[in-house]
Parts: C-alpha cells; sequence; structure tokens
C-alpha cells in the first residue's frame, strides 16, 4: 500500500537515536526543575487560526467533527499549551513537553518535538534558563557543532512606528523583510511615507553576525531610549551565554517575527554543517491576551528529528546469537546477560542467510549446559 504524500515509514537507527533524544530531555529537563505536560493531539481549528494566534488553516490537517466544527491535528504545542495553563495555578513555572505536531506545508507531515515553556517568571530570568536548557541539552547529546542565534521582534517594531502601518501593509513589510527582499521593503516603506526609514529597513536586512554587532548599532541608535535597551538585553543574554561555555552566538538585528504571538527576544540554534535549525523560540507574552490574562512566556522547542540525524553513533554493538534449545533457554538467558553491551539473541536455529558475527552453542554436558563458540 502506498502512504499519503509527507508519511513514511521509518526503522533502524533514526529510531534509535529519536528515543536517545527523547530521553535525555526527560533527564534533563527533570534535573532543572520541569514539569512534564501533555496535550490532546486532536484540538479546535479556532484554537490557533484566531487572530492572537494567526496560524494558516491551509497549512493544518483538518476534518469537520459531527457537530461541523473543524478539528485538526495539533500544529504547534505552545498554543495548545497555553490553552492548558491558562487557568493552572501560576506555582509552577517551568513546563516541558514532548511530542509530535503536524503540518502539510513541510516536507514531513509529522515533526517531532521536545521544548519548554516558562511563565511567570521575570524576563531575564526566563530567557536565560530557556538557553542554558538547550545548551544543557545538546551538551548532554554530544552535539557540539552548533551556533546560537538572537534577534528581537522590538526593533523591527520601534523603526517602522512611525509609518503608521494598517495591519496588511505591516504583514507585506514584514514579510519582504523575512525574506530579505531589499527592493520590495524599500519601495513598502516609501510608500508608507518615509524614505529615511526604509533605508534603515534596508540597512538592517544585512545586520546580522557576530555579536560584536551589538556595539556598531549602540554607536548608531546612541540616542534611541527604546533600541539601546532591547540591544542591552541581548548583551546581556549573550554575556550569560559565552560565560557559561558557548562562544558561538550571532544576532540577526533584522530578523522579524513569523506570528503574531511573538513579542520579545527571539532565539534559534542552528547545526554549523547543515544550516539546519535545531531549536527555536522566544518570547510569547502577547499569546496570553486572547484569554484576558497577563502573562510572561518564553520557551523553545527542539527538531528532534534533526537532532537524531546529529547524534554520533556509539560503538558498534557486536550481534551475538546463542543457539539454544528448550532445556537450555534458562542457561541461555543467563549468558545472554553477561554480554550486557552487545545486541544478542536467542535462537533454536540458526538461519543459513544470519548477520550474527558470533555465535555461542550451548551443548549440555554430564547434566549441566556449557558454552561453545562456533
Amino acid at each position: 500500500m502506498f502512504l499519503p504524500a509527507g508519511s513514511q515509514d521509518e526503522m533502524g537507527s533514526i529510531i534509535n537515536n529519536r528515543a536517545k533524544a527523547f530521553e535525555a530531555f526527560r533527564i534533563i529537563t527533570s534535573r532543572r526543575n520541569f514539569k512534564q505536560i501533555s496535550t490532546p493531539v486532536v484540538e479546535f481549528a479556532h484554537t490557533f487560526t484566531n487572530p492572537y494566534v494567526g496560524m494558516n488553516l491551509q497549512s493544518m490537517l483538518k476534518w469537520f467533527n459531527k457537530d461541523g466544527e473543524i478539528e485538526v491535528l495539533r500544529p504547534d504545542w505552545t498554543t495548545a499549551i497555553a490553552r492548558a495553563l491558562v487557568h493552572q495555578a501560576k506555582s509552577q513555572k517551568k513546563w516541558s513537553y514532548q511530542g509530535s505536531v503536524f503540518r502539510s506545508d513541510k516536507a514531513g507531515t509529522e515533526s517531532r518535538q521536545a521544548g519548554i515553556e516558562i511563565l511567570h517568571t521575570e524576563s531575564f530570568l526566563g530567557e536565560g534558563e530557556s538557553l542554558l536548557t538547550a545548551m544543557s541539552y545538546l551538551d548532554e547529546l554530544s552535539i557540539t557543532e552548533y551556533l546560537i542565534e538572537l534577534g528581537h521582534t522590538g526593533i523591527f517594531e520601534e523603526l517602522t512606528l512611525p509609518l503608521k502601518l494598517t495591519v496588511e501593509a505591516e504583514k507585506k513589510l514584514r514579510q519582504a523583510m523575512h525574506d530579505k527582499r531589499k527592493d520590495e521593503v524599500h519601495v513598502l516603506a516609501t510608500k508608507s511615507g518615509s524614505e529615511d526609514i526604509a533605508e534603515e529597513l534596508v540597512d538592517l536586512i544585512d545586520a546580522y553576525g557576530s555579536a560584536d554587532l551589538i556595539e556598531k548599532y549602540e554607536e548608531k541608535w546612541s540616542n534611541r531610549e527604546r533600541l539601546l535597551s532591547i540591544l542591552n538585553h541581548l548583551k546581556s543574554l549573550v554575556s550569560l551565554m559565552k560565560a557559561s561555555g558557548m562562544q558561538d552566538v550571532t544576532v540577526d538585528l533584522g530578523r522579524v517575527k513569523n506570528l503574531p504571538y511573538y513579542d520579545g527576544t527571539m532565539f534559534r540554534g542552528y547545526m554549523k554543517d547543515t544550516g539546519e535549525i535545531c531549536f527555536s523560540g522566544g518570547r510569547y507574552d502577547k499569546l496570553y491576551e486572547q484569554f484576558q490574562e497577563t502573562v510572561s512566556a518564553v520557551g523553545l522547542a527542539f527538531d528532534v528529528d534533526v537532532l537524531a540525524e546529529n547524534i554520533s553513533l556509539e560503538r558498534e554493538r557486536q550481534r551475538i546469537a546463542i543457539l539454544a534449545s528448550k532445556a537450555s533457554h534458562v542457561f541461555a538467558e543467563s549468558v545472554r546477560a553477561s554480554y550486557p553491551n552487545d545486541v544478542v539473541d536467542i535462537v533454536y536455529e540458526l538461519p543459513q542467510d544470519h548477520k550474527f558475527e558470533i555465535v555461542l552453542q550451548i551443548e549440555e554436558e554430564n547434566s549441566t549446559f556449557k558454552v561453545v563458540k562456533q
């Protein structure tokens, strides 16, 4: 039978690596006082498509239920968790989750994620804890060839504030910034009334690179209090990570949010070799406004599929067959226990096309069993 587009069967090492990644995440987050949470895989579509969240219904896997309402397979963990936690006690501030999200606009419909959400916590503490947790987790997986990038939604918002953009115009300008289309950014900003702002936004598209870039823009924006405050915040996060051993920190001052609920610092982790995003997240205080709540909220999600592809292979384990019988099976099991780091199978007959590197046969002698290597 064929499978729907985006679905695939999997087997072998990728499954083992993914299991290893999930278990390491559980251990690390437990040590750091996160409490696990899980949400249903089936949700109402409006949980994700309302104006506060702004996800595209077209990209979701959806159907009509018996009451005529649209249901979807969970496309986003952060929104689902916000729905689940909004009326919970505020005493528990740190949450972790593991599981899949489903989107039809990606190469694979199902993506495995592991993530954290930190609520009701001072901004720098929550963001610092998010980033340090990411570093601890990747260290646990022995993944070292990655870099962390910081951005902030407030830079674009502050620079475009004088333009008095409509919702639609702002959306078009933000998308042009995201795609780094300089000509379109210039046209849209100029059309909205400011050649100077247009030039500044175009310049900002290239404002990415090492964290030293922050100092350059501190000079450039020396008389702009709001922008200096943002730069100072980013600089403090960079200092925290570098003091904790993370030297590969970059910034993208022209980065813009891709969902309405992001509101402040944004971060991403990239694999150096491939450029793949291994985690992403940021501040999303605005998400809780839909519940008439004021909540400090920040988090990030790891792409476990990417991590599984970058986990170093462990020592190749020997494949051992123990050739036993019904009478010697219990003894064979005790022999298997003496090879805890290898792949060991008990068989009664050895297949002709077997791929075992070692075959141990159980033989009976003087009413006792012994092991004979073939």
